[in-house]
């Protein structure tokens, strides 16, 4: 038989567990803080605007966007990690605060895997590889053949060491036997600047931002880099490296919302829930795919798997390479 304080103990678990409950039910109850790890402007923080708006007119509560830039998204994402997981603080986290930077940065204050419930995947942007016109190909194997003939003297630029661009371009390197070049700028914008003006021979530049560059053949694209074709470039034809020869080439630039580990499971769902709804409204379409991006909006236990595929594939390229951002 339980003593006397145990029955106690007990019995109020008992009387408070339907208050626990309804706390739970009725989130949010209060302004949300959505962290961007980035600068505002980018096309992260555009559609952590945009779902922010939409949650706030659904919930009555207001979601509030705030920009902790630094360190390649890590400052931002520790904030969340080390917040009461209580659904009230969740993270725009990328491809580079849960995939790159464990391996690119010698020390990280979070863990990307035991510190986060992941919420949802919003969306994955591809990458393309553009070269200035005056480069004389006309696919990935002309690519390779000149870059074969020219070790060491074709460069790529990227906006920074560890970046989606960086890395595309390394294990292009790797998986085509080539040595090219790696020009790191600070930013994408002074690094695309520098393609069109002929300055560097190529970039595996965002599909968003190379699409007016594209049209007004200032560059010409080559390739996008992930496994399969983007329907929002099918105008173009644009193959996938993959398909052009290097065979298991896939980078994307990804984002997707996470809560700190220890959120509650039904907090996390109706975040899910909500987000994955508003993901597929026409308005919320439109808006990726003015980013050449399209909305995924899988389930948490999916989102988890990916980043656990992630991390790995990143390691191996930025070991290869010898990146290090510290």
């Amino acid at each position: 038989m339980p003593d006397c304080s145990t029955r106690a103990a007990l019995a109020a678990l008992f009387i408070l567990a339907p208050g626990a409950v309804a706390a739970q039910s009725a989130y949010p109850a209060k302004a949300i803080r959505y962290i961007v790890p980035f600068p505002a402007g980018g096309p992260l923080d555009i559609v952590a605007r945009a779902i922010g708006q939409e949650l706030t007119k659904v919930w009555n509560q207001p979601v509030i966007i705030d920009n902790r830039p630094g360190a390649g998204g890590n400052i931002g994402a520790e904030l969340v990690a080390k917040s009461p997981p209580d659904g009230y603080t969740i993270l725009m986290g990328a491809v580079s605060t849960h995939a790159i930077n464990p391996t690119l940065y010698s020390k990280l204050a979070f863990d990307p895997i035991k510190d986060f419930a992941p919420v949802t995947l919003i969306t994955s942007v591809p990458n393309v590889l553009v070269v200035h016109p005056s480069l004389p190909v006309k696919n990935v194997k002309d690519l390779i053949a000149l870059a074969k003939a020219r070790p060491g003297q074709l460069n790529f630029a990227s906006g920074s060491t560890g970046s989606a661009g960086h890395l595309a371009g390394e294990l292009f390197n790797s998986l085509a036997g080539v040595q090219m070049t790696h020009i790191p700028y600070k930013g994408a914008a002074p690094a695309v600047i520098d393609v069109i003006a002929g300055h560097v021979s190529l970039m595996f530049d965002n599909l968003s931002s190379a699409l007016p560059n594209i049209k007004a053949r200032r560059v010409h694209a080559i390739a996008v880099t992930t496994l399969k074709r983007s329907p929002l470039v099918r105008d173009l034809d644009l193959p996938t490296i993959d398909e052009s020869g290097l065979r298991g080439f896939d980078v994307s630039t990804w984002f997707g919302i996470f809560a700190p580990a220890g959120t509650p499971p039904d907090i996390v769902s109706k975040l899910n829930s909500e987000v994955v709804r508003i993901l597929h409204t026409s308005e919320m379409r439109e808006r990726l795919a003015a980013l050449g991006a399209e909305p995924i909006g899988n389930k948490p236990d999916e989102f988890a798997a990916f980043i656990k595929t992630e991390i790995p594939k990143y390691a191996k390229v930025i070991k290869a390479s010898g990146a290090k951002a510290d």
